[in-house]
């Protein structure tokens, strides 16, 4: 099995409907070719980013492209390793548990 890229995907869809979204992502759990992970929304601006992965950018233009899925770009990204913040990694970590948009 070939090795899986992380990709961040920006949508940006100002008034798009909560309806359209689901029917989006109806379509996208039937996918094969990537892998969907999460998804931050920020309602008041419109804008989605997407964490899928994929074993390379076109696969993911490729896929929304057939589905009809607008995006505004397509990143590769790495997560950060928690070594790196040295004691700030356990207060982070607190500090998203309790967060106001945990689980919503």
């Amino acid at each position: 099995m070939s090795k899986l890229n992380k990709y961040m995907m920006v949508h940006n869809t100002p008034g798009v409907n909560c309806d359209e979204i689901q029917a989006n992502w109806r379509k996208l759990a039937k996918v094969e070719a990537g892998t969907w992970i999460r998804t931050y929304f920020n309602e008041e601006k419109g804008i989605r980013y997407c964490i899928w992965l994929a074993k390379n950018e076109e696969i993911l233009k490729d896929i929304f492209t057939e589905i009809g899925i607008s995006w505004e770009s397509i990143i590769q990204v790495e997560e950060t390793v928690p070594d790196l913040w040295g004691e700030k990694w356990e207060e982070h970590l607190i500090k998203e548990a309790t967060a106001d948009t945990l689980g919503n």
